[in-house]
């Protein structure tokens, strides 16, 4: 495959950014699009030029790090797939693929293609967890009963990786599918619950700090999600705020 690739190159946050056209060929339609943007910087390392800067790690649609914006689309075409699971067959000889950051003011880019994500990480550092004494006393898992119901919407709150894709669909830049998830996670197990009003106050206090925008109601989230957590979790997420607000 022969591809024209308008790739958005930015040196840091306080400069400003624009789109630059490269020209790949040969490329397999069964590589990765992880793998075709190694081949360009390959080609530009030859070259004596600066290679793209773009985030990944496991490649396996695992750690949600590799955050692209590809033709319009979070992590680009496909359902429920990272852009390291995305494949060059999703293109056509000939295309032209547009290639860039993802764009919310939470998320500041560092350079090219990688952006700050650490938002998310102040926003798990409020609430995310569970406090429990280890020393000696933690009960076996299998010894507390719950809920199948509960366990399976647990589990799939549980699937988010974090990656920021529903950050970057929605219009407002809304972190509200990520907190929620996070939230929703806790709020269905027992073991969350000694704290689930302290948490979801703290959490949803800091995501608005960060500066994520409201949610837009569209579901544009939920669909570019690669893990296809539900708008059921944000519905979750607003109960338990309501309910630690007047408990």
């Amino acid at each position: 495959m022969n591809l024209t690739l308008k790739v958005w190159r930015q040196k840091s946050d306080k400069e400003k950014g624009k789109m630059e056209t490269y020209q790949v060929s040969g490329i397999s339609p069964d590589s990765s699009f992880l793998e075709m943007m190694d081949i360009l910087n390959e080609q530009l390392i030859a070259e004596d030029k600066e290679p793209v800067a773009f985030d990944h790690d496991c490649r396996e649609g695992i750690c949600g790090s590799c955050s692209m914006f590809i033709n319009g689309e979070a992590h680009g075409p496909g359902e429920e797939i990272t852009t390291c699971q995305l494949h060059m067959r999703e293109f056509k000889d000939g295309e032209t693929v547009y290639v860039e950051p993802w764009r919310a003011k939470a998320f500041p880019v560092i350079k090219d293609l990688v952006v700050d994500r650490s938002a998310f990480d102040r926003v798990m550092n409020a609430g995310g967890f569970i406090s429990v004494n280890t020393s000696g006393n933690t009960q076996d898992a299998n010894a507390i009963p719950i809920d199948k119901h509960d366990a399976d919407k647990a589990f799939d709150a549980a699937t988010c990786i974090g990656c920021g894709a529903c950050v970057a669909t929605c219009k407002n830049a809304s972190a509200m599918l990520f907190v929620s998830a996070k939230v929703s996670q806790l709020a269905l197990l027992p073991q969350g619950k000694v704290e689930a009003k302290e948490r979801v106050q703290n959490m949803v206090k800091q995501m608005d700090e960060e500066g994520f925008g409201n949610c837009s109601n569209t579901g544009a989230c939920e669909v570019e999600c690669p893990k296809g957590i539900s708008l059921e979790n944000i519905a979750r997420m607003n109960r338990e705020y309501l309910k630690s607000g007047i408990s």
